[in-house]
């Protein structure tokens, strides 16, 4: 009998392919939409994904985010060390400062400075110059993609050619000539301001002078230690709260959502694909019952239960909800190929497609509930009607 109603769907090609294309379309929009979502919060952690050297992050316990200058006292850092199963720990400085370029153009950049002795929490890949020469004079590191945007020259003065960044050029931070010595490469992060990297204590010598300078502590836990252990050790110190690199990604994710209507928005374009799938689909199924209750019809007056009715509705509405989703699911990839070049966002995890899945799955069992009824109140006279 699954045959047969399997049989009975594909043979209405036209609405067959109305009712795939339409879940097709409504899993598309749930899927794509999902995985630009989680492309956006995948980003919110990526500076700290990229200092990778750090078991734990200690910072002052109202921060809240990666950006949240919230600075803590210089014998924080002593504190730290002190902690039974801390291996080391080593200082971070983070701030906002001016920074003019040579051909006069102006932009705010984060500054990040990294412990002179170690040059730990440092980016992964250098694509030009090396790390250690971070230690030369007034020596900087800067994104290869802010060198070919937000921190390019122009090529003469008035031109709108611009040039890349290069190593030997110079930049002022706060009215301070720095020397490009190397470019880096980062992962895509959710805000936008270049990224320089330079030692702490040139960055405290040319940023505004304050009481606290000191913004995070970078740890490692000793082997056989427990992270979350000594996260709770150093947490339980007055005015500093420790966090796992997870735990801290976490957190600035769940801010970021919190504080904008990042979440809102992409849950009403997911939410619309599914009501545009439950109504297609709705309407679609409804209409491909009725075109078909005679043979509905016949098949109870041959003795066919509701039950085995039931079996045959629920049959067609999954098969056309796999090889839809098959097709959404797909595209959603595609495009993904597509988007990868690009500034737009796009992770398609596991748990995307499982979700768009689940949500399709939903939405038919929905559209098959509208039409369900119809079936369960044919009565097999309808066949020698007409």
């Amino acid at each position: 009998m699954i045959r047969i109603a399997l049989r009975m769907l594909l043979g209405d090609k036209l609405k067959y392919a109305g009712l795939v294309a339409g879940l097709a379309f409504a899993t598309l929009l749930i899927t794509q939409q999902g995985s630009i979502f989680a492309g956006f919060v995948l980003r919110t952690g990526a500076w700290i994904r990229d200092t990778g050297q750090a078991d734990l992050w200690i910072m002052d316990e109202q921060v809240e985010f990666t950006e949240d200058r919230k600075t803590m006292l210089d014998s924080s850092l002593l504190r730290v060390r002190g902690v039974e199963g801390v291996e080391w720990a080593v200082p971070m400085y983070k701030a906002y400062m001016p920074c003019r370029l040579a051909d006069g153009r102006r932009v705010i950049a984060r500054v990040i400075g990294l412990d002179d002795a170690t040059l730990l929490g440092a980016p992964p890949i250098m694509e030009s110059g090396s790390l250690e020469a971070l230690r030369q004079d007034r020596g900087i590191l800067v994104d290869f993609g802010d060198a070919q945007d937000e921190l390019s020259l122009s090529i003469e003065p008035g031109s709108s050619e611009r040039r890349p960044l290069e190593v030997g050029d110079r930049v002022d931070l706060n009215d301070h000539e720095m020397v490009v010595v190397g470019r880096y490469q980062r992962t895509t992060e959710f805000f936008w301001d270049p990224l320089i990297y330079t030692t702490y204590s040139r960055a405290l010598a040319i940023a505004p002078p304050e009481r606290r300078m000191l913004n995070f502590v970078l740890a490692r836990v000793k082997p056989g230690y427990d992270h979350e252990a000594v996260a709770a050790q150093i947490s339980a110190l007055s005015g500093i709260q420790a966090y796992t690199a997870e735990g801290f990604e976490a957190r600035s994710m769940d801010f970021i959502l919190r504080k904008t209507g990042i979440l809102a928005n992409f849950g009403i374009t997911i939410a619309l694909g599914f009501v545009i799938g439950v109504l297609i689909s709705g309407q679609l199924l409804y209409n491909f019952i009725l075109d078909n209750q005679r043979s509905f019809a016949a098949m109870k007056a041959m003795g066919a239960s509701n039950f085995l009715l039931l079996r045959m509705v629920a049959a067609q509405v999954m098969f056309a909800a796999f090889v839809g989703f098959g097709i959404g699911v797909g595209l959603t990839a595609l495009s993904g190929r597509v988007l990868s070049g690009s500034e737009l966002a796009f992770n398609m995890a596991w748990q995307v497609p499982v979700f768009g899945g689940v949500a399709i799955v939903i939405c038919c069992l929905f559209a098959a509930l509208l039409s369900i009824s119809r079936v369960l109140r044919l009565e097999p006279a309808v066949v020698f009607k007409g």
